[in-house]
């Protein structure tokens, strides 16, 4: 078995870390590397879809990423207890037809000892902005590591 520091139960400051890892690697938009952060049986609720297991989860971002174009993630930690962390997010990205969105959402996040996840449940929702909308336009510089995100 694998395992990815740091490892509950969490504190501020491992919580934060985890969070911030967590989007560090969904921004590479590699489903092979974002998939080693989870259990091999870890479960999904992603909006209205169940994934089951490291395949499905690469099988799943990879769908993904083919159809949210130029993808850019925000991660906050929005509270943590013992081996369970909440994140609230946002995202950016494009359809191939060219129409941009931002989508918002929430996660709950529970973690082995080993610091796998094991159980992800996401709620999303999407809007529609302009390309002179966006306010994502690459990965997070560390200066900005921690900084909150605007609810609308």
């Amino acid at each position: 078995m694998t395992s990815r520091p740091p490892f509950p139960p969490f504190d501020e400051d491992t919580a934060r870390q985890k969070v911030q890892a967590a989007e560090d690697a969904w921004n590479t938009r590699d489903p092979e590397r974002v998939a080693l952060a989870y259990t091999e049986d870890s479960v999904w609720r992603n909006r209205d879809r169940y994934v089951v297991g490291r395949a499905q989860i690469v099988e799943f971002l990879a769908e993904k990423w083919r159809r949210e174009l130029d993808y850019v993630l925000r991660k906050e930690l929005w509270g943590f207890r013992g081996n369970r962390i909440g994140v609230r997010f946002q995202y950016e990205c494009r359809t191939a037809d060219g129409r941009w969105y931002r989508s918002y959402g929430n996660e709950l996040w529970e973690f082995t000892g080993e610091g796998l996840m094991s159980r992800r449940e996401a709620s999303i929702n999407d809007v529609p902005i302009t390309e002179a909308d966006r306010r994502i336009h690459g990965p997070r510089p560390k200066v900005e590591y921690g900084l909150s995100l605007p609810i609308f």
